[in-house]
This record gives C-alpha cells, sequence and structure tokens, in this order.
C-alpha cells in the first residue's frame, strides 16, 4: 500500500474514533462544561503513540505500522486545536481554575500514557 494511502486511511479511522467519542462521553457521563472527551482521545492517542513508537523501536520493517497508525491513527485520533480552543474558551468564560486543570491534565496524563506506552511497547 502507498505511503499516503496508510497515513489516509489511519487518519479516518482516527477521526472517526475521536467524532465517537465526543457523542459518547457527553451521552455516559453527568453533562460537564469540561472537555473530557477531548482530554480521553489525547490520552488515548498518546498510549497508543508511546505503544507503537516503543514497538517499532529496533524493527526494520515496522516503517507500515508506523505510519497507519502512529503518524495516520494517532494523528487523526488526538487534537491539539481542539484542546486549545477548549482551554481558551475556558478562559474567555471566566473558568480559569477550569482552564489551568484541563492544561495541567492533558499535558501530565498524556505524558504519563506516552511513557507508560513505549514501556510497554518495547517488551512487545
Amino acid at each position: 500500500m502507498k505511503v499516503w494511502m496508510l497515513v489516509f486511511v489511519g487518519g479516518g479511522a482516527g477521526s472517526l474514533l475521536r467524532y465517537l467519542t465526543g457523542r459518547i462521553i457527553p451521552a455516559t457521563l453527568t453533562p460537564s462544561p469540561f472537555p473530557l472527551a477531548i482530554l480521553a482521545v489525547n490520552v488515548l492517542a498518546s498510549l497508543v503513540l508511546g505503544l507503537v513508537t516503543g514497538w517499532v523501536m529496533g524493527r526494520t520493517t515496522a516503517e507500515e505500522t508506523r505510519l497507519l497508525i502512529g503518524v495516520g491513527f494517532c494523528g487523526g485520533l488526538s487534537t491539539f486545536s481542539s484542546f486549545s480552543n477548549d482551554t481558551l474558551l475556558l478562559l474567555q468564560n471566566g473558568r480559569t481554575g477550569a482552564a489551568l486543570l484541563n492544561i495541567g491534565l492533558n499535558v501530565s496524563l498524556c505524558l504519563l500514557a506516552s511513557a507508560g506506552g513505549l514501556s510497554l511497547g518495547q517488551r512487545l
């Protein structure tokens, strides 16, 4: 499969999962003005990317996996722009504490997920 097609297919799947997560999380949790769905997809994408990165290390035949899952799927699933926009909206609405919590949770949980995924991926 062509390189661009791997990224295209993976990106489409990741974007669809991001959309569905945004539809499911508000429907299953008490409605909250806090952007939980974006936090969830960013943490999941960080975990998956860590896993793929750890697994790919030392493998010369894993480039297609990296492109399909790491670049395409994780790129389509995670969303820095929505995280930034949600944080800005929280600040504009005078919810400084929620904005700072959103920043802190996204950065810390995504770093932890990436590190955990990387460690696990290296063992696979």
